[in-house]
């Protein structure tokens, strides 16, 4: 049996003591990069009660439980962020991409014990597929905050667009993947094709140390 709370120890545990190592823009990043962490264990949880509670199976639990939990967890930590310390919009984008990577890291982990090394192709399918999309949701849901957060009266509006979208996106993938053949196929590609959107806007969103 895998607990997921040792894993999450285990690998929590450098970049925790990472964090009183650092400073600046680097100690914030792992500290989004622990808090994805977090809410990956939180969700999991989370998760599990809803598909107890609603009686939902494997299928059910993954496409209409899993995604929309997950995003809105996901978003938490950014949105804190932007409560509390209402820093320049271009900071958005990277520290919930940070958040991201910590969710997928986690839970690819946690694939990898549960299921063995035995294939490398399943591996780097799974690392390039749920892991990067978990990333690519996040990129979602952080460029469309990013895009209207100077504008107060959208600010509302366009996380819930944005939330929204990440999650339908989710669900999607999530459909496709669990088909055989090209349909399958298709969903693996979709965190290719969504970073190929990402990556061109990222000069305008993601903002660097030295900005």
């Amino acid at each position: 049996m895998t607990y997921i709370e040792n894993i999450f120890f285990c690998l929590a545990a450098p970049v925790f003591v990472a964090v009183f190592c650092t400073e600046g823009p680097r100690r914030r990043s792992l500290l989004f990069l622990l808090a994805g962490m977090t809410t990956c264990l939180l969700s999991s949880y989370i998760n599990s009660f809803c598909a107890a509670a609603l009686e939902a199976g494997a299928l059910a639990a993954a496409v209409e439980i899993a995604p929309v939990i997950e995003e809105i967890m996901k978003l938490m930590p950014v949105f804190f962020f932007l409560l509390v310390y209402e820093p320049d919009d271009r900071k958005i984008a990277g520290e919930a991409l940070m958040v991201a990577v910590g969710f997928a890291t986690l839970e690819n982990t946690c694939f990898l014990i549960i299921n063995g090394a035995n294939s490398t192709f399943r591996l780097l399918l799974r690392g390039f597929s749920t892991g990067a999309m978990h990333v690519a949701c996040g990129a979602i849901t952080a460029l469309g905050m990013s895009s209207a957060w100077d504008r107060r009266s959208l600010r509302v509006v366009s996380a819930l667009g944005a939330l929204c979208l990440a999650i339908t996106w989710y669900g999607i993938y999530t459909v496709l993947v669990d088909q055989t053949g090209a349909a399958a196929w298709v969903g693996y590609a979709l965190p290719v094709l969504t970073g190929m959107v990402v990556v061109p806007l990222r000069r305008r969103f993601f903002a660097t140390d030295s900005e």
